[in-house]
């Protein structure tokens, strides 16, 4: 008899966004004709920047010659066209991040979840609370154990590291999704000198680091001195050029970061990385990177920040109406997420029942991001001007 993975007995029975998509099932059959304003999911809107997908029909044209065609891209760890373009955009932003150091991927998520596989089963992961569930989700089918650092209120859903808790790998995520907080620079070189006096391995959520636009607060862990010697960055171009469809990301290793075997040896983690991702992956597609490469041109900055703008009007919108129901929440500067609390103290999901039955507005619960984000409510600024402004409408005329 197959021996099964009896970790996936530890899981929440239901994916946060399984129960909601249920949800919004049953009120939509009961109620054909409502108009519902879906601003749960973080998907984008806003179509791909005609700069990328002219390189990806140019791709794609390439594909279909003989003398163009591609097969296998020979490295696995993506064209360097593509990991010369990443490492120039890491620079313009003060990181130094070398294309060796650098591995194309199908989008953060995946990455996230798959870079556990380079460590042993047993760590100790510390994650923050609330948090983005595959952060927690993944460790716990590894059999790791999961231990919490409360981002809340009284914090500004910024957790700071604990020197009494030890752990062997951290993850950060700043633009936080769901919170929409961020870490100064200050911040960071704290949890950088915990990890390093720990000799643990932050794994570091950027996916959202183009809508940051306060200039003291790092686009990448690698601004942060001694960040490379025991980091990992994860990026997406999802949310930065609407990538949600189409499927491109990069995961950074640096070659200083090093670990000892339990012999006692030195190990670069960026080895095991790549000989993980050659057993699992077969890479991303040519017509995507070429895509992806058009991202980091300056036309092709200009462009996507043209759909960045726009999501922050967004932000913009639903911060307004929470300032003048006089609401409290996070995010909306430097993050396409407003996380709220939710109003006369109800909790999450009935605050997620209230506005689905009575304006028909859809948005996150946050007790699905762990147990500091019950009370609290995200909602994405990820749709159209129109849906948006009507949406907070509803929401002022509701709770006035």
């Amino acid at each position: 008899m197959a021996k099964l993975n009896e970790n996936f007995s530890r899981l929440e029975k239901n994916y946060l966004f399984i129960d909601i998509a249920k949800k919004i099932k049953a009120y939509t059959a009961a109620h054909p004709d409502a108009k519902l304003i879906r601003m749960g999911i973080g998907d984008v809107t806003r179509p791909l920047a005609p700069v990328v997908v002219e390189a990806m029909e140019k791709a794609c044209r390439e594909m279909g010659v003989m003398e163009t065609f591609r097969g296998y891209e020979d490295s696995g760890a993506g064209y360097e066209f593509l990991r010369e373009a990443v490492s120039g955009y890491y620079k313009s932003f003060g990181a130094d991040v070398s294309p060796d150091e650098i591995r194309i991927s199908d989008g953060a998520k995946s990455d996230c979840g798959n870079i556990i596989d380079i460590f042993g089963a047993g760590n100790t992961v510390l994650v923050t609370d609330p948090a983005y569930p595959v952060y927690v989700d993944s460790n716990i089918m590894s059999g790791n154990t999961v231990i919490y650092a409360d981002s809340n209120e009284e914090n500004g859903f910024a957790a700071m590291p604990n020197p009494s808790v030890k752990a062997d790998l951290i993850y950060l995520c700043s633009p936080n999704n769901p919170t929409g907080s961020v870490y100064t620079a200050a911040q960071l070189k704290e949890w950088v000198d915990y990890a390093l006096s720990n000799n643990a391995v932050i794994i570091y959520d950027s996916a959202y680091e183009a809508f940051i636009t306060e200039k003291d607060i790092p686009r990448s862990i690698f601004c942060i001195e001694g960040a490379k010697r025991c980091a990992i960055e994860i990026c997406s171009l999802s949310k930065t050029a609407g990538f949600t469809g189409t499927r491109c990301g990069y995961t950074v290793v640096p070659n200083e970061l090093v670990q000892k075997d339990s012999a006692g040896n030195d190990v670069k983690l960026a080895d095991l990385w790549n000989r993980r991702e050659g057993s699992k992956f077969n890479g991303v597609s040519y017509p995507v990177q070429r895509g992806a490469e058009a991202v980091f041109t300056p036309e092709g900055q200009k462009q996507t920040h043209e759909a960045i703008d726009y999501y922050r009007e967004n932000a913009h919108m639903i911060a307004a109406a929470c300032d003048e129901l006089g609401i409290k929440y996070t995010g909306g500067v430097n993050s396409p997420y407003i996380w709220l609390k939710c109003p006369n103290g109800m909790g999450s999901w009935g605050f997620f029942d209230y506005l689905l039955n009575e304006i028909q507005v859809v948005g996150t619960p946050g007790a699905g991001f762990g147990k500091n984000g019950n009370g609290w409510f995200r909602l994405t600024a990820f749709g159209t001007h129109e849906a948006t402004a009507e949406a907070m409408e509803r929401l002022k005329k509701l709770l006035k």
